[in-house]
């Protein structure tokens, strides 16, 4: 392997040529290389589960796109961009979109998990009819659940979950 010729980015590797002999292979990539690397870095995804690759598959669709418009961009220009894009892409997700889709329901959650949560109660117990309770985020799949409790309770109330029997909640005045 000879030199790299850095001032006009002409690569004499692999050549017989000598680095400076005026003649270097100038490497000149399509719009559709990136769009085909984009496409199978987004596809080995499906094999490689971890949510990263895509991004780095869809900065290539964008060094792609942005060659349709100009499509004179030098091949280091198009790494820096792919690079950045990448990086970007993926920070975003891992910072700002992949937290808000974060379950924050409890359902398939075993009982002891819901126990002890505290919740609110909207619908007072009377004779013949159990009380309703809401929590601020949802307990085994639902935010609002009937329930029975020992002592008397009135609206707007604080109670904690102390158990569970079938579809109704145990609670406790709080």
């Amino acid at each position: 392997m000879q030199a790299i010729d850095s001032p006009g980015m002409c690569i004499a590797a692999f050549s017989n040529r000598q680095p400076n002999s005026g003649s270097c292979m100038d490497i000149h990539i399509q719009y559709w290389y990136w769009l085909v690397f984009g496409m199978v870095l987004i596809m080995a995804e499906i094999f490689v589960p971890s949510f990263t690759i895509f991004w780095f598959g869809l900065g290539g669709l964008l060094v792609a796109g942005l060659m349709l418009i100009v499509p004179d961009i030098s091949f280091s220009w198009q790494l820096f961009v792919w690079a950045i894009a990448s990086c970007a892409f993926t920070f975003l997700w891992f910072k700002f979109i992949r937290p808000q889709m974060a379950d924050r329901t409890k359902a398939g959650i075993s009982r002891e998990a819901a126990l002890g949560e505290t919740g609110q109660v909207i619908r007072e117990p009377t004779d013949g009819r159990r009380g309703l309770v809401r929590f601020a985020t949802p307990l085994l799949g639902s935010d609002e659940w009937p329930f029975i409790c020992e002592s008397s309770v009135s609206l707007g109330d604080r109670v904690i979950v102390a158990d569970i029997s079938g579809n109704t909640l145990i609670v406790k005045k709080s």
